[in-house]
C-alpha cells in the first residue's frame, strides 16, 4: 500500500486569496510533506484573477475555470468541496491547504478533520473566527508576507538581516498557553515540555506563531514575560509559568 501521510492539497479560491502569497504558503506546507496537488479555482475571464496567472505557470498550479452561473452566488466554492472531498476519500493525501478567507469553507475545514488529517488555512486578518477555529492551523497572509519581504535574499557580508517586526500577543493567546502549560505533566522544578504544551493548545485553538512575526512558537513563548524558557541537553525547550 502506498503512504500518501506526505502527499499535501493545496486548494486556493483564486476569487478570494492573494496571489502575492503563495509563496510563503507553499514554504509552510512543505513541513507537513511535498504539496503534490496543486489547484486554483475561479472565474478566470475576471480582470482581477490576472495576477494569478503568472503564478500558475511559476508554481505549477492547475487552473480550474468556474463561471459566475448566477450573480451573488459563488461556485468556485462548491466546485473547491467537492473536489477536496474526491481527493479525501479517494486516499490520495494527507493533508489540505485551504487558502481562502471565506467562512462558507469551515464546514469542509470540519469534516477534513474529521477524517484526521490536519488543514491549514490561509487567508487574511478579517477572516470570520468560525473558519480559523475550524482549521488545524490558521495563518495571517499578510503577517507571511511581511516576513516574506523583510528576509534579505543575500545580506551583504557584514550586515546585519532586518527582523520582520513582532507583533503583541494576545491575551488570549496567553491564556491559552497558560491552561495548555497548567495541564500538562511538570518536573520537580515547576518546568513543561514545550512540544506538549503546543501539542495541547493546538489542540483547543487554531493559532499560529506566525500570525505574531515569530517563526516557531518557541520563539514567541521565550518573549512573553509570564514564562520562563529552559534550553535542556537533549535540544528540547522546556517552559516554566512565572505568572
Amino acid at each position: 500500500m502506498t503512504d500518501n501521510s506526505a502527499n499535501i492539497a493545496l486548494l486556493i479560491d483564486a476569487d478570494n486569496a492573494s496571489a502575492a502569497s503563495i509563496d510563503p504558503v507553499l514554504t509552510i506546507l512543505a513541513e507537513l510533506g511535498t504539496v503534490n496537488v496543486r489547484r486554483a479555482y475561479g472565474n478566470w475571464k475576471k480582470p482581477a484573477l490576472k495576477s494569478w496567472e503568472t503564478m500558475t505557470l511559476k508554481h505549477a498550479i492547475e487552473p480550474h475555470q468556474q463561471f459566475d452561473i448566477t450573480k451573488g452566488k459563488n461556485a468556485t466554492d462548491m466546485k473547491m468541496t467537492i473536489d477536496a472531498m474526491d481527493l479525501l476519500f479517494a486516499g490520495r493525501v494527507g493533508g489540505f491547504g485551504i487558502m481562502s478567507s471565506d467562512s462558507d469553507f469551515m464546514p469542509l475545514a470540519m469534516r477534513i478533520k474529521q477524517e484526521g488529517l490536519p488543514v491549514y488555512g490561509f487567508g487574511t486578518a478579517k477572516t470570520p473566527d468560525p473558519f480559523k477555529q475550524a482549521c488545524t492551523r490558521f495563518i495571517d497572509v499578510a503577517a507571511l508576507s511581511k516576513r516574506s519581504q523583510a528576509a534579505p535574499e543575500a545580506a551583504p557580508a557584514g550586515a546585519s538581516a532586518t527582523a520582520p517586526a513582532k507583533q503583541p500577543v494576545d491575551d488570549e493567546v496567553i491564556q491559552l498557553l497558560i491552561d495548555a502549560y497548567n495541564a500538562v505533566k511538570r518536573d520537580e522544578r515547576g518546568f513543561a515540555d514545550l512540544s506538549e504544551v503546543g501539542q495541547l493548545a493546538g489542540n483547543r485553538s487554531s493559532f499560529d506563531a506566525r500570525n505574531y512575526g515569530y517563526a516557531r512558537l518557541s520563539e514567541l513563548v521565550t518573549d512573553i514575560p509570564n514564562f520562563q524558557t529552559e534550553k535542556r541537553d537533549n535540544g528540547q525547550l522546556w517552559v516554566k509559568r512565572l505568572r
